[in-house]
């Protein structure tokens, strides 16, 4: 049951549902009596929380101003435990034979700090490592100790990427081969000869299966990468001819990224065990089928297939999964191989959550009938009878109140562009027009069936909180493909938030905003928060951000990446700073596009020395004056109090 929300009866446990935190929070994120949201790493309610708020007092005492990537090391540790935690379970309950090999996809997230967590955290599961270029298979390489944890070679390969594969598995590791396209194989049987080594060969097969999403053409017999069933079976053939149908050790589909419905999931998982299971008829010596990724992320928490949620719990995919393999293999009378996923979006999504404060706010100016401007006798006409629809409003009328006020709004702008309205009678008209337009917002929530063109009215009067960060750079999915991210404040969460509104960044363009949010009962259009103080900062959080944002973001205004902060929270609910590296400087990210630093400074300092020349400046002045552009070269690319 929903809460009233006033002011007198408010609570944190109405904060709590307004922003539904323990719906996508999986039990890392909670509001805390004192107003704050706290983390809770270990995942448990009643584990130990360590406030948001007091973090970034913290990173400010320690010089680091917003905006901030702040990732949580144990969230990821637990991540990684809960997904070989669940699969162990089924495996036991059911009693399948085979063991779980998790791998990370490093193009979910390829920041080398990311990357060194997961193979320190993975290694007790022999957690393993998938990469798609030579620049991610060197990065593996780097962070890879345990030899019985699986390394996946998917992607494009050249001879140089296959030589460097075939020595890796010269060193004891389990490397695979995976087959993207079919002229690779040949490439593989000629090096791996060349070098008298016996490779893991896979192959990735297109599925008839497909899944709804955003990535959808990962699946499917059009999907880019992979190869047909009459292209497996020619490459059984090849490898039977050439002596190495031993070294065909895998089957690998990819379904996509945000799988939302576990049917499509099972789907998948059968018709590639059957196709598995006709490999093993073949001859071939096989042990392993990967499944590729789509374990979802629910970024909403409703827990539906809708595109940004999932309509099932880790415990129930990895189940489903055992379960569907296991049918399929007993049936046939195959083996029961190893089960790989490469869940990269689940594993690093939570750890990871974007910080900035508020720098300013927009307002609609609106108010009460009792505060408007007297309207002269002579006004325009279209004001006058604009005031009149205001005051004959009632609940019955709105739609016709809404389409006088737009209709006499569009008059009275049309005679100003014609110069038969002055400026300060537009003015009177406008705030007019916007008090109808808030005092219908009021009135529609009363209305037992509002009509529908009102139901955008509450974003036209929504305030603009221009958020100190870029959404190019740090959450370039909510741009480009509309994904929904958990938004919210994180602090006064013990005051009714009385103010609606959509975010913008500080980036010049139009899409930099945010008007898309997670309601407790589907989504809504603004962001409930609280009005700002003078003087005080209001911080906002992105959550869920770990996967894929870091890599994706471009430097769209050369605003270039964020200080990052790692914390690791023990277990008496301390804490520590583990990292810190600084986000971009100015002269970071004009070296990104080519420009060169130094010579910049140079070439300012002889236009200092001009204007020294022409009497402009002192040379006391060009002094303070370099030094100020030194600093600014040095200085951050956000927004610095």
């Amino acid at each position: 049951m929903t809460r009233k929300r006033t002011l007198q009866r408010w609570n944190t446990e109405d904060a709590a549902e307004l922003y539904g935190i323990r719906n996508w929070g999986a039990g890392y994120f909670d509001v805390a009596e004192t107003g704050d949201v706290v983390i809770r790493p270990f995942g448990n309610k009643n584990s130990v929380g360590v406030s948001i708020p007091q973090v970034i007092e913290g990173m400010r005492q320690r010089g680091l101003d917003m905006p901030v990537l702040l990732r949580v090391e144990n969230i990821l540790d637990s991540q990684i435990s809960l997904l070989h935690k669940s699969f162990r379970k089924a495996i036991t309950s059911l009693g399948y034979n085979g063991e779980y090999r998790g791998v990370f996809p490093i193009k979910v997230n390829q920041q080398q700090q990311v990357i060194e967590t997961i193979a320190k955290f993975g290694s007790r599961y022999h957690h393993g490592l998938e990469v798609g270029s030579k620049a991610e298979l060197f990065a593996a390489m780097s962070q890879l100790r345990d030899k019985e944890a699986c390394l996946i070679c998917n992607g494009y390969k050249d001879e140089e990427f296959i030589d460097l594969g075939l020595f890796i598995t010269r060193m004891g590791y389990k490397c695979f081969f995976v087959v993207e396209m079919p002229r690779e194989l040949d490439l593989i049987i000629q090096r791996a000869k060349h070098m008298g080594v016996r490779p893991y060969i896979g192959m990735r097969a297109k599925l008839a299966s497909k899944a709804n999403g955003h990535w959808t053409d990962s699946g499917g017999d059009r999907s880019t990468f992979g190869l047909t069933a009459t292209q497996i079976v020619d490459a059984v053939d090849t490898l039977r001819e050439k002596d190495m149908l031993d070294c065909f050790r895998l089957l690998h589909y990819h379904l996509g990224s945000q799988v939302s419905n576990i049917r499509d999931i099972r789907k998948a998982v059968m018709e590639a065990s059957r196709m598995y299971a006709g490999l093993v008829k073949e001859g071939a010596t096989m042990g392993y089928l990967d499944l590729g990724g789509g374990l979802a992320v629910d970024y909403d928490g409703s827990r539906t297939n809708y595109i940004s949620s999932r309509n099932y719990s880790l415990d129930e995919y990895c189940s489903d999964v055992v379960e569907a393999v296991m049918a399929t293999l007993d049936e046939s009378g195959a083996p029961h191989p190893h089960i790989i996923t490469e869940s990269g979006r689940a594993t690093v999504a939570y750890y990871s959550l974007l910080l900035f404060n508020v720098l300013d706010v927009s307002r609609i100016e609106s108010g009460d009938e009792k505060d408007l401007p007297e309207v002269a006798e002579d006004a325009p006409e279209a004001t006058r009878n604009m005031l009149q629809a205001l005051q004959g409003m009632t609940l019955r009328n709105l739609q016709e109140s809404y389409n006088d006020a737009i209709y006499y709004r569009d008059e009275i702008r049309q005679q100003f562009l014609h110069g038969k309205v002055s400026l300060r009678e537009r003015t009177v008209a406008d705030r007019i027009f916007w008090t109808m337009i808030k005092r219908i917002a009021q009135e529609k929530t009363r209305a037992p069936h509002p009509p529908k063109d009102l139901a955008e009215i509450d974003l036209a009067l929504a305030d603009i909180y221009y958020g100190n960060f870029s959404v190019f750079q740090s959450l370039p999915d909510s741009w480009a493909i509309g994904q929904m991210f958990p938004v919210m404040p994180v602090h006064r969460l013990d005051e009714c938030p009385t103010r609606q509104a959509i975010l913008s960044d500080i980036t010049c363009d139009s899409d930099g905003r945010i008007q898309t949010f997670i309601a407790p009962h589907g989504v809504k259009n603004t962001l409930d928060v609280h009005p700002l103080k003078e003087g005080e900062e209001y911080y906002l959080a992105v959550f869920l951000v770990g996967a894929y944002q870091e890599t994706l973001g471009d430097l769209h205004n050369l605003l270039g990446d964020t200080n990052v902060v790692s914390i690791r929270v023990n277990e008496d609910g301390t804490y520590e700073f583990v990292r810190e590296i600084p986000g971009d400087s100015v002269a970071d990210v004009l070296s990104y596009v080519e420009y060169d630093p130094r010579r910049i400074v140079e070439d300012l300092r002889k236009l200092a020395e001009n204007a020294v020349q022409e009497g402009h400046i002192t040379p006391t002045e060009r002094f303070a004056l370099m030094q100020a552009f030194e600093d600014g070269m040095r200085g951050y690319t956000y927004y610095e109090r």
